[in-house]
C-alpha cells in the first residue's frame, strides 16, 4: 500500500511574481488560483482539488479525508483513526511522522516480465554500481561505503537509486550510531538469485493519485554496524545533486515534505509527495535479521541496529521506452553484444526511443552536446531507420530546439524538478524546460544531419519522412517540422559566422563569444573549464567550420530550399573559419623558458611527481584553452586536449598549417605530463604547467572536473581524430604532411601510443571522468568524486 501526502503550495507567494493576467484567478496570500484547482486556507495556504473534491489542510500538509485524519495539526494514518478530518491551521511547522499499519514488506511484481531481466554490476570503490531493467522500469542503485584509504570528508555510508524516468531517484545518508567516521559500512547481499536486485510493479489502484503503476527496485542491504539515517532526499536527481555536489543545499520545501511513517514490523516508509500533486516517491527499510530488534522513528530521524534489511524505492511515474541492447547496434554491430557485454549493456541503459541520456547516475537524461557527440562517436556501430538510435539522438535535439533564435538546448529539466522551478515562477505547471546557455551544442546538430542523412543510406531512405515530421514533445516546438526546425539553426550558424566571414573581417571581436552573463559555454562548463576565457578555442577553431561545412553539403543535396545559395556561401565561410582562427589561440614556449616553467609547477603542485623538465628538447606549441581569461590573461595557457575536435571534424586543406598542427599534436600526446598531456591513467584534458600564473595551478587540479584529469570521450575522439588524419595520406590528393617523414612518423607514434594507452586503461574507458594519485613513485586511477573538493563522475 502506498502512503500519499499532498504537499502545500505555501511557497508561491514567496517568489513575488506579478499577479497573472487572468481574470479567473483568485489572491491568496501573494499568490493566485483556480477555484477549480485548489483551495485557499487562512488566507494564504493552497491545498489542491482532486478528482473534483478539496484537500484539506492539517498544520504543514494537504491531505484527503479517504486516507488521513488530522490531529493537533499533524496527519494520522488511516482516515478516522483519530481526530475530525477538518482543516487545521496551527501548524507545527514539521511534516508529519504517522505509524503505518500495513506490513511495508515489498510485494513481488503483479504483472510479470515476460523477458529475464537485464542486470549489471560495475565496481569502482568506494562505489558499486548496480543496474536493473525490466520491462516495467529502468533502474542504478549506487552503494557508497568508505574504505580505509577514503578522504572521511567526503566519502560517508549511502544508498542511491536513480531513475531515468522524470531523471528521478533518492538518496539516502548514513552515520554510524557510535560517532566514530568510517566505521559503517554499507552493502548489497544476494537474495536466492545470482544478483541482489529485484524489480517492484504494483498497479494503479484506486488510491492512485496519478494513475500510473508504482515502480522500482528493492534489495537486501547490510550494515556492519548501528546506523542513524541523517539525509533522505526524495524526488528529483536535479535536487540530489544540489546537495551532493558543492555546498550541500537542501531545499526546505523538499525534505519538509517527507512524510515518516513507522511499519508493524520494526520498519520504517519514507514518502514524498511531488510538486505535481499526484506523483509519489516511496522509500522503505525493513529489518530482516538485526543486532536489536526494529528500527526507531525519532525526530525525522531513523534510527537502525546492525544488521540486514530489506530497502525498496519506488515511484509512479510514466516510464520511457528502453531500448535493448539489440535494438541500439545496427545489424552489422549484434556481434558486439557478446563480445562487449558489459559496455553495450550500459549503452542500452542510457539508450531510448525519445531520447539518449548523457550519463548514470547524475545525468539520466537528455543533454544536446553529450547525445551528438555520442552519436558522432558511435555512429558506425548505432541503429538506424525509424524507432533507431541515431533518429532518437537527433529527433530529440530538434524537439528541445529554441525556435526563437536556432539554440540548442544543453539540458532539459523535467519532472518534479520542472515542477519546482515552475512553481518559482508563479506558475502551476508540469511543462518541462531547457536551458540554453551553451554555444557549443548548437554546431554539432548539422554535423550529424550531414552523416546521417547524406552519408547513410538509411538515412537517405528515411530523409523525407524524419524531416517533415512535427515536434510532439512539450517544449513549444508544436506545428513545427523537424526540417523547419534544422532551417532555424542552420540560420543562426550562418548569421553568427559572416562577420568573421567577410573580407577583412577576421578580428578577435567577430570569433563567438560565450553568451553575455554566462561562464560557462562549451563542454568544459565548470567555473574554471576554460579558465574564465570568453571566446572558446574548440568552437572557433573546429566546430564553426565543421558546422558550416555541413551545411554547404546540405544544401547541395536538397536541404534548405529557401537558401540554395548556401551551397557556395557556406563553404566560403567554412574556409575563412578553417584558415584564420588558429593563430588566435596559439602558444609558443621557448625551450629554456619551458624547462623552468615545469619545474616551477611541478615543485609548486607538491603531488610529487617528476618534472620530466630534460625531456623538453625544443620549444614547447601548443593552443590556448580560450582568449580574454581571469586575471585579464589573453590567452588560457593550458595545454589540452581539445585538439581532438579539429583532428576529428575538420580536413583542412592550409597545407603549412595543417603539418605544424598535427605535429604539435602529436608531440603533446606522446610527452609525459607535466611536459604534455600523456598519463600512466589516460590523456589528460588539461596542463596548467606553462601558465606562468598562480591561478592556473590553483584551478587546474587533479580534483577539479575539468583539471588535470582524465575524460573518456575526448581521449576516444583524439584517436579518431588522429586516426582521420593518417587516413587522409590514402586520399588521391594526400595532404602535405603525408611526404614529410619526420612528421608523419610522429604522428603515427603519437597514435599507437595513445592507443597503448587506452588499452592499459581499459576498465576506465566507459567511465565519464576518473583522477589519479602520485603514491609510490606511480601514477594510480582514483575515482574523482573520491577526492576532496571534487564531483562525482558517472560510472557510466
Amino acid at each position: 500500500m502506498s502512503i500519499f501526502i499532498l504537499l502545500p503550495l505555501l511557497a508561491i507567494g514567496a517568489y513575488g511574481a506579478p499577479p497573472p493576467v487572468d481574470p479567473n484567478l483568485k489572491p491568496c496570500g501573494e499568490a493566485y488560483y483556480l477555484e477549480s484547482q485548489y483551495t485557499c486556507y487562512d488566507g494564504n495556504f493552497l491545498c489542491p482539488v482532486l478528482d473534483g473534491e478539496p484537500t484539506l489542510r492539517c498544520g504543514p500538509a494537504c491531505y484527503s479525508t479517504t486516507m488521513y485524519g488530522c490531529n493537533d495539526g499533524e496527519l494520522v494514518y488511516p482516515a478516522g483513526t483519530s481526530g475530525t478530518g477538518s482543516g487545521d491551521s496551527t501548524s507545527s511547522g514539521t511534516a508529519a511522522t504517522s505509524t503505518y499499519s500495513a506490513s511495508s514488506s515489498p510485494t513481488a511484481p503483479t504483472a510479470a516480465c515476460t523477458e529475464t531481466p537485464t542486470t549489471q554490476h560495475l565496481s569502482d570503490p568506494p562505489y558499486e554500481d548496480y543496474f536493473y531493467s525490466d520491462c516495467h522500469s529502468s533502474n542504478q542503485v549506487v552503494v557508497t561505503s568508505p574504505l580505509t584509504a577514503s578522504n572521511l570528508s567526503v566519502i560517508g555510508p549511502r544508498l542511491l537509486v536513480a531513475w531515468p524516468a522524470g531523471n528521478s531517484g533518492v538518496v539516502a545518508c548514513f552515520a554510524p550510531q557510535n560517532g566514530v567516521n568510517g566505521s559503517l559500512g554499507v552493502q548489497l547481499v544476494n537474495d536466492t538469485s545470482n544478483q541482489p536486485l529485484m524489480g517492484m510493479y504494483t498497479p494503479a489502484n484506486s488510491s492512485s493519485l496519478s494513475g500510473n503503476a508504482r515502480v522500482g527496485v528493492s534489495t537486501l542491504v547490510e550494515f556492519n554496524s548501528s546506523a542513524y539515517l541523517t539525509v533522505p532526499i526524495l524526488g528529483s536527481v536535479r535536487t540530489m545533486r544540489d546537495f551532493t555536489e558543492g555546498p550541500s543545499i537542501l531545499v526546505p520545501l523538499v525534505q519538509d515534505a517527507i512524510v515518516f511513517a513507522q511499519t508493524e514490523d520494526g520498519g520504517a516508509v519514507l514518502s514524498r509527495l511531488w510538486f505535481d500533486n499526484v506523483t509519489t516517491t516511496e522509500m522503505s527499510l525493513v529489518p530482516i535479521n538485526t543486532s536489536s530488534g526494529g528500527m526507531t522513528v525519532n525526530n525525522r530521524t531513523l534510527e537502525l541496529p546492525a544488521g540486514t534489511y530489506n530497502f525498496t524505492a519506488t515511484f509512479d511515474y510514466p516510464q520511457l521506452d528502453q531500448l535493448s541492447a539489440t535494438e541500439v547496434l545496427n545489424e552489422e554491430s549484434q556481434g558486439l553484444i557478446e563480445q562487449y557485454p558489459d559496455q553495450t549493456t550500459s549503452l542500452s541503459f542510457l539508450s531510448y526511443s525519445q531520447k539518449l541520456l548523457a550519463g548514470a547516475w547524475r545525468f539520466l537524461t537528455y543533454f544536446g552536446r553529450d547525445s551528438m557527440i555520442s552519436l558522432l562517436l558511435l555512429e558506425p556501430v548505432l541503429s538506424e531507420g525509424e524507432g533507431s538510435a541515431v533518429e532518437a539522438v537527433i529527433s530529440a535535439v530538434l524537439d528541445r530546439l529554441n525556435r526563437t533564435d536556432g539554440s540548442v538546448c544543453h539540458e532539459e529539466t523535467i519532472g518534479d524538478y520542472a515542477t519546482y522551478l515552475n512553481l518559482q515562477k508563479n506558475i502551476s505547471s508540469t511543462a518541462p524546460g531547457c536551458t540554453y546557455q551553451m554555444i557549443d551544442t548548437d554546431y554539432y546538430l548539422d554535423i550529424v544531419m550531414q552523416n546521417y542523412f547524406l552519408n547513410s543510406a538509411v538515412g537517405r531512405s528515411r530523409r523525407e519522412a524524419f524531416l517533415s515530421t512535427n515536434a510532439s514533445q512539450d517544449f513549444g516546438n508544436q506545428g513545427l517540422s523537424y526540417g523547419d526546425l534544422a532551417l532555424i539553426n542552420a540560420e543562426k550558424i550562418m548569421n553568427t559566422s559572416a562577420a568573421f566571414a567577410q573580407p577583412g573581417g577576421q578580428t578577435q571581436n567577430n570569433l563567438i563569444h560565450l553568451k553575455e552573463g554566462e561562464i560557462v559555454g562549451e563542454w568544459r562548463d565548470s567555473s574554471y573549464g576554460i579558465g574564465g576565457g570568453r571566446i572558446p578555442y574548440d568552437v572557433n577553431t573546429a566546430l564553426v567550420p565543421a558546422a558550416l561545412r555541413s551545411i554547404a553539403a546540405l544544401s547541395a543535396a536538397g536541404f534548405f530550399p529557401d537558401h540554395p545559395e548556401w551551397n557556395k556561401t557556406a563553404s566560403e565561410y567554412a574556409q575563412v573559419w578553417e584558415d584564420n582562427t588558429l593563430h588566435f589561440f596559439q602558444v609558443v614556449v621557448p625551450q629554456s623558458e619551458a624547462q623552468a616553467l615545469v619545474s616551477n609547477y611541478t615543485s609548486a603542485a607538491g603531488y610529487g611527481f617528476p618534472s620530466n623538465a630534460a625531456n623538453i628538447t625544443s620549444d614547447i606549441v601548443y593552443h590556448g584553452l580560450s582568449l580574454e581569461g581571469n586575471n585579464d590573461q589573453p590567452i588560457v595557457k593550458v595545454m589540452n586536449s581539445d585538439d581532438c575536435f579539429r583532428h576529428f571534424l575538420v580536413n583542412s586543406t592550409n597545407q603549412t598549417q595543417l603539418t605544424s598542427f598535427v605535429n604539435q599534436t602529436a608531440n603533446n600526446v606522446l610527452a609525459p605530463f607535466p611536459v604534455g598531456l600523456s598519463n600512466p591513467v589516460g590523456l589528460l584534458v588539461a596542463n596548467p604547467a606553462y601558465g606562468g600564473d598562480p591561478i592556473y595551478l590553483a584551478n587546474f587540479t587533479n580534483s577539479a572536473y575539468h583539471g588535470t584529469v582524465v575524460w573518456g570521450w575526448p581521449m576516444a575522439m583524439m584517436a579518431a581524430g588522429l586516426q582521420r588524419q593518417l587516413g587522409r595520406c590514402t586520399d588521391s590528393t594526400p595532404p602535405d604532411f603525408c611526404s614529410d617523414e619526420g612528421v608523419r612518423a610522429n604522428v603515427l607514434a603519437a597514435y599507437n601510443h595513445l592507443w597503448g594507452v587506452i588499452e592499459s586503461n581499459t576498465p576506465n574507458l566507459s567511465s565519464e571522468v576518473w583522477s589519479w594519485l602520485y603514491q609510490n613513485g606511480r601514477f594510480a586511477v582514483e575515482p574523482l568524486g573520491s577526492l576532496p573538493g571534487a564531483t562525482e563522475g558517472d560510472i557510466r
